[in-house]
This record gives structure tokens, sequence and C-alpha cells, in this order.
């Protein structure tokens, strides 16, 4: 049996820069976490029981820039001396839409971020308003950001989100979303019923997740926990033209009532991306986890895309485009492509580079609505 690891403290204090006075109020708190906290009127703030691993440690404040700082918990206290300075205004680009133009984009919004279904249709955002979105409909893509926390209340799994948002994007033309922010969780009150009925949920969300193949990796317990990975071999389909060209074609040719280029340019859409084959071989942990030089972070790399099968849930979605031996079991699939050699991971099963990943397959599907903080336990389950 692992031995719970012991919880950290950290403690700190929040000053301006330029005048060294304290900054009461500022809300300090790790990203993607269930801890949080302001500061009091002489600028300090203390954080207990903190789950060991890597986290960033925010502290935001109207009129002033984010403090970040990667803190590494462990068993010692930890300080913080947290200088902040005053923001500097930024012009960003704010779209003026009418009123359904602007319901248009928030729907796709709804959709892509915190996701079209069961779990999403529980989550309400609080204050929409202070989503700012564009919609660039000649390039397919909507993109937005916050000015202030997003309140998220998500009935589906029990958590209040705060979410900073940075920035969003959601490529229709690649069908590629992403987003990076700053996340604060916290419990939602509920009854004993709701409660029970929300531990469930978040278990179901994360047996077969990014987190535990992550967590997996790092305690080799992928057998175990049911995770089998091989390398799949990707090269283009040179019988299929870009994206770009084939929706540029489909436009023009729908525009102009071309009821046979329409076709033609249809079937080629139709045809694979790619060339593929999957090595049946499954590799082992330590044919793709690397150490580092940083405490609590690991490094993954393997040529082409991994590719993770997750043998103790049947896939439930049928995807028109992830690759699958006709002789292979429906399991859960995902693929991995890496935009660098290698992706960092901490303790937590948490990626620490982002936008280095793409997921397709299972993975993909994980919106807002299923994402569950990085000092998530299964409940039994020791660190």
């Amino acid at each position: 049996m692992k031995v719970l690891a012991q919880a950290g403290t950290i403690t700190g204090k929040v000053t301006i820069k330029s005048t060294g006075e304290p900054l009461s109020h500022a809300s300090v708190f790790l990203s993607n976490a269930t801890f949080g906290t302001s500061t009091a009127a002489d600028g300090t703030f203390a954080l207990y029981n903190v789950k060991p691993g890597q986290y960033e440690l925010v502290v935001t404040s109207l009129g002033y820039e984010d403090y970040l700082q990667t803190i590494v918990v462990g068993k010692n206290p930890i300080t913080i001396k947290a200088e902040v300075v005053p923001k500097v205004t930024q012009l960003r680009e704010v779209m003026i839409t009418s009123g359904g133009s602007w319901k248009r984009n928030y729907e796709q919004f709804l959709k892509d971020f915190i996701g079209d279904t069961p779990d999403g249709k529980l989550c309400k955002i609080i204050n929409p308003k202070d989503l700012n979105l564009l919609n660039h409909k000649t390039k397919k893509y909507l993109e937005g950001y916050s000015y202030d926390f997003l309140d998220i209340d998500n009935y589906a799994i029990g958590y209040k989100l705060r979410i900073l948002l940075k920035e969003f994007k959601s490529d229709n033309l690649n069908h590629i979303i992403s987003w990076t922010g700053k996340v604060l969780y916290q419990e939602l009150p509920g009854t004993a019923a709701q409660k029970a009925k929300w531990a469930a949920r978040r278990e179901e969300i994360y047996y077969g997740s990014a987190m535990q193949f992550y967590r997996s990796l790092i305690h080799n317990t992928m057998d175990k926990d049911g995770f089998v990975i091989r390398i799949l071999q990707r090269k283009p389909n040179l019988q299929r033209p870009s994206e770009e060209l084939i929706q540029q074609k489909l436009d023009k040719f729908k525009a102009a009532g071309n009821r046979d280029s329409v076709m033609f340019w249809a079937k080629l859409e139709e045809l694979p991306k790619y060339d593929e084959h999957l090595i049946r071989q499954p590799l082992k942990v330590d044919n793709v986890l690397h150490p580092t030089q940083m405490p609590g972070i690991y490094a993954m790399a393997f040529p082409g895309c991994l590719y993770v099968v997750y043998t103790k849930k049947k896939e439930t979605f049928d995807f028109k485009d992830l690759y699958r031996p006709l002789d292979m079991e429906n399991f859960e699939t995902s693929i991995i492509t890496l935009y660098n050699d290698y992706v960092l991971f901490d303790d937590n099963g948490v990626v620490v580079s982002p936008g280095n990943t793409l997921y397709e397959g299972n993975w993909s599907l994980s919106k807002v609505a299923q994402l569950l903080p990085v000092d998530y336990l299964p409940e039994g389950v020791k660190n």
C-alpha cells in the first residue's frame, strides 16, 4: 500500500512593488486546483493541506498585472513574497455585434468550451457578458477571452469554477479547440445525495482520462490501470488536397450553385487525411517516459504518434477519422501528437508545457464540463 504524502503549507505576503505597501483583498490560488484564498488587510495569506506536487501560484487583483510563480509543494512549508505592478492597458480587438450575432457566437462557445453533452447541459456561466467573442467567418474560427473571472457552476460534478480566460480559439477549418487560462475550483454546496452523485461522476470521468494515464506512467501501473500504448505511424494522404483548399472550393461552388463540383470536392473531403500504420507491439513505460533535472517533472517522447487504448471501457462515440484496425476491440482510444520533441508533465499528471500536445479520439471529447482539479484523487486512492 502506498502511503499518503504529507500535505504542504504555503504562506506569504503580497505587496505593491513600487511602494512596498501591502495589497489587501487580492485573490491568491493554485491554478487548476481547489486551493484559494484572499489576502488580509496586511497583504498576508495562507493555504493549508495542499497535496504535494507542482503548481502555478496565481495572484490577481483589479488594476494589477497577474503574479505567477511555479512552486513545488512538499513536506517543507513554502513562503512567498509576491510583488505586483500596475497593469499596463493593452488595446485588444473588440467586436461590436448585434444581439443575434452575439448569441450565435456564445452558443458556439458553449458547445466548444463547456461541451454539448449531458454534463455540459448541467453547467451554467453566471456572467456571460464578461466574455468578448470574435467570429472570423472567412478564416472559419472563433476566438475570445474574458475581461474578468468567468464564474461557472458545474452541477454535473459539483464544482464552481472561476476561470481567467486568457485566450480561446475554435478552429472550424482544422477542427482544433484550444484555450489558456487560470482556474480555481470550489466545492458547490449540496445534499448528501447530490455529493454522492457528484463523487461518482468525478470517478467516472477520471478513470481512463489523460490525467490518470500520466499518473500511471509515473507510478508504472499502466497494466493494472488498463492502459496499452503503441506507436501509430502517419504520413499525409497525397490523394487528398489540404483542408483549407477543400473548404474554399466547397464554399465557392455552393455559392455558385455548381452541384457537380460540390459533389466532387465533397468526395475529396471524405478521403482520410493520413495513410496510417499501427505497430502492434505494445510499448513499455520506459520506452516513452524520461526523467528530467527538474524535481517532480517528467518528459514523454516517442516517434510518430502515441496510440493509447483504455481497456476498461468500451467506446460509445463514433469517431469518423480515428484509425482502428478491424480486428481490434472497440475500447476507448486516444491519439497523442507532439508539436515538439517531448511533452513535460508533473506529479499530478498534468501537462506543464501547454501547446505541445494534440489529443484526438476519446480525450478530445473532454471539455470544461469534465475538467477535474489537478489535486483530485478518487475515493480510497492514495497518492
